[in-house]
């Protein structure tokens, strides 16, 4: 009976034995299982790390610019806009820069400029000017660029003894590479920025003529909004800007495709959007090139300097900057379909109805304003790649 009843309490004794050590490696379990999701991912770790090592690769010292720049000297001075002075630098490696040294009154804190800096430097395209670094010291922030050399569009397209090395070869190419560039702004770049300044003098030019367009993400660090939406700031350039803009301050990717349109009848024309003369008349750039779409007679809106081309590619151009500038809104293209259409003759134009800011000539002519059918147009032009 003694053996029987010790028998009974080794069996309880082992029995809870093991109930207590299940219920340890469960409870073990779970505490392992908490802390594994409460404690941060080595991936998230790492992302940090990486935009760490990111901020300090792309700061530059600013002792480091002044002595590049010669101390920001006006013989070093490339250019003046809304946003600040650009310099032009050279490293002590050699190496060539564009320093554009920004007005201090962007409303940003340091850490909300050095985020928007980053973000602007992970926007690669090869029709984008390429963000090198920046410099934050002193109350200063700069943007420190690659180098143009062949300066901005606007230095050769107007310029009459530049302006004869613009061939249309070259001026096509940058016209299509201008529409690249924006699209990736619109839709293919981790952040969707519309330019809302695109003019000839943000167009650079590299060795090779390819457009590398700038000031991209400007709007972002001087706290403006980057959507489709209001605005009571306007940032732009009069000419280039739509009207829905202009007038209400109302802003899209549409906005900037009124100013690409702008911009391609600039590179097909050689003359700049404003007024100008033409014999006796005096006109601005899309009255001048609508009017003659209208009479059948658009070889009158082309470059004269232009010799050589093919009258399909420029004629296309000319519409579609057409389809482009016309003030409904929602008439205008996107530039996903700007650029589908630069590069795809079985795409059938559709017929661009009148743009905005059309003024009739000072001659008093009359055209009937609400005929919005496109003519068939010819150029006199040597067409060296016919279609």
């Amino acid at each position: 009976m003694v053996f029987a009843g010790s028998k009974r309490k080794a069996s309880r004794t082992i029995i809870i034995v093991l109930v207590l050590i299940i219920v340890g490696v469960a409870l073990a379990i779970s505490i392992c299982f908490y802390l594994r999701v409460r404690r941060p991912t080595p991936r998230k770790k790492l992302k940090t790390v990486d935009q760490i090592i990111s901020a300090q690769s792309l700061q530059f010292d600013f002792d480091c610019i002044k002595a590049a720049t010669d101390n920001f000297s006006v013989a070093n001075k490339l250019g003046q806009g809304g946003f600040g002075v650009v310099h032009k630098g050279e490293l002590c490696d050699g190496k060539i820069i564009a320093v554009k040294r920004l007005s201090r009154d962007s409303g940003q804190g340091d850490l909300e400029f050095k985020n928007e800096v980053l973000l602007m430097a992970k926007l690669q395209h090869r029709n984008l000017l390429r963000l090198l670094g920046f410099c934050m010291e002193r109350n200063e922030r700069i943007l420190i660029y690659e180098f143009m050399p062949n300066r901005s569009l606007d230095h050769c397209l107007f310029d009459p003894i530049r302006r004869p090395n613009l061939h249309w070869e070259r001026r096509y190419k940058i016209i299509r590479g201008i529409a690249r560039g924006i699209l990736y702004l619109h839709e293919d770049s981790r952040l969707r920025i519309i330019h809302r300044d695109l003019k000839a003098s943000n167009i650079l030019l590299d060795s090779e003529m390819n457009p590398k367009v700038s000031d991209f993400g400007m709007a972002r660090l001087f706290l403006l909004d980057q959507t489709q939406g209001n605005t009571r700031r306007i940032v732009g350039t009069y000419g280039y800007m739509a009207p829905e803009y202009v007038i209400h301050g109302q802003f899209s990717v549409k906005s900037d495709v009124f100013s690409f349109g702008v911009l391609t009848l600039e590179i097909v024309s050689g003359q700049r959007n404003s007024c100008f003369q033409n014999g006796e008349n005096e006109e601005y750039l899309l009255s001048h090139a609508w009017r003659n779409w209208m009479e059948g007679t658009a070889s009158n809106i082309i470059d004269p300097t232009i010799k050589f081309g093919s009258t399909t590619e420029i004629m296309r151009c000319i519409h579609i900057a057409l389809l482009c500038v016309q003030e409904n809104v929602a008439n205008r293209p996107t530039m996903a379909s700007v650029v589908l259409m630069l590069n795809s003759y079985s795409i059938t134009l559709s017929a661009p109805s009148r743009p905005a800011f059309f003024m009739h000539s000072t001659n008093g002519s009359q055209m009937p304003s609400n005929q919005l059918q496109a003519s068939e147009n010819e150029a006199s032009i040597t067409d060296l790649d016919p279609r």
